[in-house]
């Protein structure tokens, strides 16, 4: 109980640094980048506060495997965010709050990532002090972890080239882990957290924390991942009413062939 009173004060303290900063910089999508690091405050904090207790190898791995994915994804949100404005997704939303803006943003973004934060984060806060079941569950993991990194880091990476190309504006990208799904990015986070739920899960009471998962994988799916951003891309690239028709939405699979005429 104690570790998870520390963790959502962790939250609490990452998050009120960050809607400091974001009120400095103009722009609340400073929280994007602050994200991944949050799930790293979280991982460490459960880390210390829980020493002496639980299995040193699923510690260590619960610690750094949500670290090395924190931090690569803060990394490559801050590269890619660097010197732009607002998202526009949150242009939108704060152009509708009926009062203060930056009240708003607190009630509807900051307070409802803080609470999703630390809902998914518990697989890790339990595998820093569960006992036994270093088996094959427990490596499983890891590796569904590895394939959700990999599909995450290289995903954003085509992304990024193919973006910064200009030969490329108004095209759609449909070459490499593209040409399989149209989120490699969102399929691989679906990963590394089913990845590290079984981590947890490999000994008791990790299984319990199962809807952490559940509400990663239901968010990015069906909440603020692939449905808000093909919401109104048809409307902006043409081309990708005919993308979606042969490419699997979120599990990479062999596309159909191309309409033809």
């Amino acid at each position: 109980m104690r570790t998870l009173l520390l963790t959502a004060l962790t939250v609490a303290v990452v998050l009120g640094v960050t809607f400091a900063v974001a009120l400095r910089a103009g722009k609340q999508a400073v929280i994007d980048v602050t994200w991944g690091l949050g799930f790293v405050a979280i991982a460490i904090t459960a880390f210390v506060s829980t020493l002496g207790h639980g299995d040193p190898v699923r510690r260590w791995l619960a610690l750094l495997l949500t670290a090395a994915w924190g931090l690569r994804l803060a990394g490559h949100i801050f590269a890619r965010s660097r010197g732009k404005g607002e998202d526009p997704r949150y242009e939108a939303l704060l152009a509708r709050a009926p009062g203060n803006p930056n009240t708003y943003a607190l009630q509807r973004i900051y307070l409802p990532q803080g609470i999703i934060m630390w809902f998914v984060s518990l697989p890790v806060q339990v595998a820093m002090f569960v006992e036994g079941g270093i088996g094959w569950v427990l490596w499983l993991g890891v590796a569904v972890w590895a394939v959700g990194l990999f599909f995450e880091t290289v995903g954003d990476l085509q992304l990024t080239r193919f973006r910064d190309e200009p030969s490329n504006k108004g095209k759609v990208l449909d070459t490499g882990l593209w040409h399989y799904t149209r989120h490699p990015n969102y399929f691989g986070d679906a990963c590394v957290w089913t990845g590290l739920f079984l981590v947890a899960a490999s000994a008791w009471p990790g299984v319990l924390t199962v809807l952490s998962p559940a509400v990663m994988v239901w968010n990015l799916y069906a909440g603020t991942g692939k449905k808000l951003l093909e919401k109104d891309i048809g409307e902006r690239r043409p081309q990708y009413a005919d993308y979606v028709r042969r490419t699997s939405g979120f599990f990479p699979w062999p596309p159909k062939k191309r309409a033809v005429g």
